[in-house]
């Protein structure tokens, strides 16, 4: 569990998988059905679906045996279950007494990623570098940095070379301490993800409980394209 200081609700949702990534199912109840654009969706009291959003992708979950897809409702603010493409939702009431289930494998997948690249970030902020944007989806993960001047060791690939490897140490220095990560959330609602002392951020992504969960943190080296410099990167979890 990646501990926070308090659950957020929308509503009367509440949001469970903020605050634990590695539960798998919940017993819930229907809050609120609708339908948009044709599309017809329900809402759970205890949301166990991480919606697409912040560079992570969504979910794959279900309620009871229907497969679902969670959407971010930018009307309510709750997270909804939608058909997939070609699929349907079956008949749902408020009240009704559901099973919501996800595919763990999937989950800690994209949490694994999503904290790998905090991580980077945090080891390129050493660097004196910027955040400018990240990607967290597998195959396509990567954190961009502005430098704030012009970095004469990126000039050519044996120096680019050379900072990857900085880059590197750091990394599995950071994974081997086992660094605990953890969610607090400021008064003003901001959920902060933080990996003990070494970086802090606001984030509603799903996360591994320490640093230590990650089996796997490869960086090619990095590139540098229109004065940014781009850090790709992959992760995998631990085994169970």
């Amino acid at each position: 569990m990646v501990q926070s200081t308090k659950i957020p609700r929308i509503g009367a949702q509440v949001g469970v998988y903020l605050d634990d990534t590695y539960l798998e199912q919940v017993d819930t109840r229907v809050i609120a059905v609708g339908e948009r654009d044709g599309t017809p969706w329900a809402a759970v009291e205890h949301c166990l679906f991480h919606p697409q959003g912040g560079g992570q992708p969504a979910d794959r979950g279900w309620l009871d045996d229907t497969e679902i897809i969670p959407v971010r409702d930018r009307e309510s603010g709750l997270v909804v279950a939608t058909a997939p493409e070609g699929g349907s939702l079956p008949a749902l009431a408020e009240g009704q007494k559901v099973r919501a289930r996800i595919d763990l494998q999937a989950r800690t997948a994209h949490a694994a990623l999503h904290t790998a690249g905090h991580l980077v970030e945090a080891v390129g902020r050493t660097q004196g570098w910027e955040m400018a944007g990240s990607n967290h989806f597998p195959g396509q993960a990567r954190v961009e940095f502005q430098p704030p001047r012009t970095d004469a060791r990126l000039a050519d690939p044996e120096g680019r070379e050379a900072v990857t490897a900085v880059l590197r140490a750091a990394v599995a220095a950071a994974v081997a301490d086992d660094l605990p990560v953890l969610a607090r959330y400021l008064a003003d609602g901001r959920r902060v993800v933080r990996l003990d002392a070494l970086h802090a951020a606001p984030c509603g992504g799903t996360h591994v409980r320490s640093l230590g969960d990650l089996a796997v943190v490869v960086l090619p080296t990095l590139k540098v394209k229109k004065g940014r410099i781009r850090v790709s990167y992959s992760a995998t979890h631990r085994s169970h």
